[in-house]
């Protein structure tokens, strides 16, 4: 709980070759032993996850990947594993032996890594061995095609506060220019947070998505109250001025919209974070596919992590239920969870996804682009609820452009 969610921080992953001294140069950045180095070829093989401090960026994930010149059926399938780390990455290390030199392989993740806009920075090590003078360093960069390149020695750490000033001048702007709520209150301003208690939540805790919204609020000045939804009705009323705005669970949306006066902002924490982490206007868009769903038609439900599941889970018991009522037949369901969505999505009508409240920006975009470029569908539960209740458009209140486009193609209440 006095943690940085994994999502809000920056992913730094390492790529290169077996023994190149990915691990190493991890331990050698934080100065700490916090992952295995053997000169073993191919001790790292599934991809490692590492939270961490590394001043004077802050909260980051360090992420160790198996060598890409890995061998056999095995090695082939760790290095699909490595590449899939692409889709979380917001800066990428690319680490060299300074005596083996850069190859083809070397190339493909400078390609993959331009191809999904992801700043790259070459990682020289074991200069201690074999040092590289100028004329290298450019070679280095011509078979590259990258400028930014720095020489290490992980071993002796020589060359690491170079690369961490690399770090903080190429890696990208996370999550400090965006505000989850910051834009829709101004200091003084009161939101008011209906949180039923989530049976998924471990006992004494609030769910991820609230603690971030509540501590986004105060962030900005603004006063957070913060009901279950029986108490909101009562809450607004002993109120001296009205809430600037009202977010809701999901699940709670048609109690909250009843007690919610209508020049009062509403919306949920799903959609929220729909805009936090991903693109709210693409998934505005995906509700129109929702509305349109015919019986047979085929679902992908999606949520970007494995939890336990409760009795009436959302994801595969209500939103199922929900969905097949609205639709008035049977609709195939598939589900996924966890790292990856499933490679063909073309079978698909539609894909509904979770809050991404695990997955970091990077992720959740690369996602939506997956499934877009596939011609299918996409959108969130709470846009799926708000959708399928018939009050989208007043769960979009805070967003007055994106509820006339849904406006212009629907007629609600009808």
């Amino acid at each position: 709980m006095n943690n940085t969610p994994r999502g809000n921080r920056l992913h730094i992953a390492l790529f290169g070759r077996r023994n190149a001294g990915k691990s190493s140069l991890i331990n050698a950045l934080t100065n700490q032993q916090v992952a295995i180095v053997s000169g073993i070829a191919g001790t790292t093989t599934d991809p490692v996850y590492k939270s961490m401090e590394i001043l004077p960026l802050g909260p980051v994930v360090m992420i160790d990947t198996a060598g890409l010149d890995d061998s056999g059926e095995l090695g082939q399938m760790r290095i699909k594993k490595s590449l899939e780390v692409l889709a979380k990455t917001d800066l990428a290390l690319l680490v060299m032996d300074a005596q083996t030199g850069a190859g083809q392989l070397e190339q493909e993740v400078v390609r993959l890594c331009k191809e999904k806009d992801i700043p790259v920075i070459g990682v020289i090590n074991k200069i201690d061995k074999f040092p590289v003078n100028s004329l290298e360093l450019d070679r280095f960069k011509g078979q590259l095609g990258i400028e930014n390149l720095v020489t290490v020695s992980a071993l002796n750490k020589i060359g690491i506060s170079d690369l961490k000033i690399s770090l903080v001048r190429i890696a990208p702007v996370c999550f400090d220019n965006l505000t989850i709520v910051g834009d829709l209150v101004n200091p003084g301003d009161t939101a008011v947070l209906v949180t039923p208690i989530d049976l998924a939540a471990p006992k004494g805790r609030l769910i991820l998505p609230q603690v971030q919204v509540i501590r986004d609020v105060l962030d900005c000045d603004a006063m957070a109250y913060v009901v279950k939804e029986r108490e909101l009705k009562e809450c607004i009323a002993n109120m001296k001025r009205k809430p600037r705005i009202v977010i809701t669970d999901s699940q709670a949306f048609l109690k909250a919209d009843a007690d919610t006066p209508p020049d009062v902002l509403l919306t949920s924490f799903s959609i929220l974070f729909a805009r936090y982490k991903g693109n709210l206007e693409v998934l505005v868009e995906g509700a129109k596919t929702l509305l349109a769903l015919k019986p047979g038609d085929k679902v992908l439900m999606s949520e970007g992590c494995t939890h336990h599941r409760v009795e009436d889970d959302i994801g595969t018991v209500k939103l199922p239920r929900w969905i097949r009522q609205f639709v008035g037949g049977e609709i195939e369901f598939e589900w996924s969870s966890g790292m990856t969505l499933p490679v063909d999505l073309s079978q698909y009508k539609l894909v509904v996804h979770c809050g991404a409240c695990m997955l970091n920006r990077r992720e959740m975009l690369s996602r939506i682009v997956q499934v877009q470029e596939q011609g299918v569908a996409i959108v969130n539960y709470g846009v799926a609820i708000a959708a399928l209740q018939g009050i989208l458009p007043r769960a979009l209140s805070p967003f007055p452009l994106l509820a006339e486009m849904l406006n212009e193609d629907i007629e609600w209440g009808q």
